[in-house]
């Protein structure tokens, strides 16, 4: 299904191109939310467009929330698990951003979008079971629950200090979250998407007591219904 939603949006843009509706949806996706959040339903799995649109794949208020966070955080540093337009955008909005990926193939069409505040790190996931590996980092999506994801989540170990935002939006986000909350620096924000499903509310819900958690909902880009973007932050312990 996912699929053919993907080729018909692609079918559609290319009719819109040829019209030149596609110049006047652009031009009116800089002037309106609604027009920008419609326009980018034809860049889905398109990086290059997402990045010209200047739009990270969470909710519209969970991007308002951190590029205000951002504002007040010049040179904030920010690890990110999975790649993508959010790197740009992180970037863009002045933040030192360590990415790891776990797909070659992304990882090779982000080195022509990576700006010069970030790097990008492939961090392949190997399969349950090699020597060597910790067990505990298996990621639940489909096809993918045979695969080990410990060196991919333990990444975030090779970039020290305190981190200002850390971003998980890729796999094994469970062991990531897990990973994430000690390093986050004073006032520190998470960033963690799709937590519409169960696995991720649940991830949330072990931390319960260390934890404030503000949960968006809404418009998505390159999505024509609702999705939920949590952010995270740890409390402060009562003096």
């Amino acid at each position: 299904m996912k699929g053919l939603y993907v080729k018909v949006l692609r079918v559609l843009r290319s009719a819109l191109a040829t019209t030149g509706l596609l110049a006047v949806l652009d031009r009116a996706a800089r002037r309106s939310r609604t027009a920008l959040w419609v326009r980018s339903w034809l860049a889905i799995y398109d990086l290059d467009d997402l990045v010209a649109l200047d739009a990270p794949w969470w909710t519209f208020e969970a991007a308002d929330a951190v590029e205000h966070f951002l504002a007040g955080r010049r040179g904030a540093r920010v690890f990110e698990w999975g790649s993508g337009a959010s790197t740009v955008w992180l970037s863009r909005r002045g933040a030192v951003v360590h990415s790891v990926e776990h797909d070659a193939a992304w990882a090779e069409l982000m080195a022509d979008v990576l700006p010069p505040s970030a790097t990008l790190r492939l961090v392949p996931a190997v399969l349950a079971g090699h020597p060597g590996t910790p067990p505990g980092a298996r990621s639940a999506k489909p096809g993918f629950e045979e695969l080990d994801f410990a060196a991919y989540v333990a990444a975030i170990d090779d970039v020290p200090g305190p981190l200002d935002l850390v971003v998980i939006d890729g796999r094994a986000r469970s062991a990531c979250l897990d990973r994430a909350i000690g390093r986050l620096a004073p006032g520190g924000l998470i960033v963690l998407d799709n937590v519409e499903r169960a696995r991720y509310r649940a991830a949330l819900a072990r931390h319960g007591a260390d934890l404030d958690v503000r949960w968006t909902r809404g418009r998505t880009p390159t999505l024509p219904y609702p999705t939920r973007t949590a952010l995270v932050s740890r409390r402060t312990a009562p003096a």
